[in-house]
């Protein structure tokens, strides 16, 4: 089932999130920016764990999580053990809230209007999937970049 795939597909690459976020050498340059970089990997690590914590979290799993967007791009030097910790913990709601999705569930309409016009929810949770990984992406540039 599609849940299966997605699941495998979020715990890989949370996992590498997590890794690239242990791998700075600095915790300090986890927030450095710099001409053409305009947005810090701490940042981008709080933007993904909203983005997934919102719209598989809350939407599909019911956790009752409020997202605050423009924190994930204000807020500097959260401490790195505790970008990990809510690593580790946005895995485990994504699992979670996957487990619960019927293939039912999947086909139907998604229960928040996120683009132009409404979509599936496999078709949002496949977007979400390539949304993790194009910022995991960014990530890894900062840090080979940045953390010298």
């Amino acid at each position: 089932m599609l849940t299966e795939t997605l699941k495998s597909l979020f715990r890989r690459d949370l996992l590498r999130l997590k890794t690239e976020i242990e791998s700075y050498k600095n915790e300090a340059n986890l927030w450095l920016t710099r001409a053409g970089i305009s947005n810090a990997a701490g940042n981008l690590c709080l933007h993904l764990i909203g983005n997934l914590n919102t719209y598989i979290g809350a939407t599909l799993g019911g956790t009752g999580y409020i997202r605050h967007r423009e924190l994930e791009f204000s807020m500097q030097h959260v401490p790195q053990n505790e970008l990990i910790k809510k690593i580790e913990e946005t895995l485990i709601v994504v699992e979670e809230s996957l487990d619960k999705l019927s293939q039912a569930a999947l086909e139907a309409e998604y229960p928040l209007l996120v683009f132009e016009q409404k979509t599936s929810t496999e078709f949002l949770l496949i977007h979400l999937t390539t949304h993790l990984s194009y910022h995991l992406g960014q990530i890894n540039y900062h840090r080979r970049l940045l953390d010298k």
